[in-house]
């Protein structure tokens, strides 16, 4: 599908109410409760249903690749966006970046004002998200490189399948510290936003697929990402959008 004609698309399945349909769609973990807004609000408007699948970049592309039925990937990076693309299972011209993230170190009840400090401390765990597999896990590995902690800390780092997990190892107590997107902790006072100079910019890419690419709620819901509404639900979970 030509850019002209996805745009097309788009724009007739905002604008022209269909029969109610269900779109999959892949997310990565760090937006679980973004989307979740968002697909309330997106079918409460459309009458079109929303399958929310929640994983690490990395395993969800894998399931891509395995032929899963998404329609669309919400992905943490934009490597694997692009590359659904370069090898076939995304749609040409489709992708664009819907939020930008940022990285956080949380530690529940402990004073992060100084949060180099505060992980060359005392402590026995630190908490990140597999960094082949998580775009936060991987930002979170440059940014104890740049501190030069990463050596000195690996022992203790306790490795999460995905931010979802890793946010769950800290706020259950096995791990004292973690380093999770600044979304998931938006309202907590005990947490360090870290440098965005200590890290490669989280841009998050979005991809129609081959499978949403003639279903009208696929590509409805693509075009309410785009969305004022949707910005400002995404902007206010402590993102930025481009």
């Amino acid at each position: 599908m030509s850019r002209f004609l996805l745009s097309a698309a788009l724009v007739a399945a905002m604008a022209v109410p269909a029969a109610a349909e269900t779109v999959n769609v892949a997310v990565a973990a760090n937006f679980t409760a973004v989307s979740e807004q968002l697909a309330a609000m997106f079918e409460a408007e459309s009458g079109h249903e929303v399958e929310l699948s929640f994983g690490a970049t990395g395993q969800l592309y894998a399931q891509i690749t395995q032929a899963a039925p998404f329609g669309i990937f919400l992905a943490a990076d934009t490597a694997r966006p692009e590359l659904a693309i370069a090898e076939g299972f995304g749609v040409e011209g489709s992708f664009f970046v819907y939020a930008e993230g940022q990285l956080a170190l949380y530690g529940p009840g402990r004073d992060l004002a100084d949060g180099a400090a505060a992980l060359a401390g005392d402590y026995t765990r630190l908490a990140v998200a597999d960094p082949q597999a998580a775009p936060y896990g991987a930002a979170a590995v440059e940014a104890l490189t740049a501190l030069g902690l990463y050596e000195t800390l690996e022992p203790r780092i306790v490795w999460g399948e995905n931010i979802s997990q890793t946010l769950q190892f800290v706020e259950s107590g096995n791990a004292e510290l973690g380093f999770v997107a600044a979304s998931q902790v938006l309202d907590k006072t005990d947490k360090w936003l870290v440098p965005a100079e200590l890290f490669s910019p989280i841009a998050q890419g979005a991809v129609l697929l081959r499978p949403g690419e003639d279903n009208p709620a696929a590509l409805a819901f693509f075009a309410f990402l785009k969305s004022a509404p949707a910005v400002a639900v995404i902007e206010a979970a402590g993102y930025t959008v481009p």
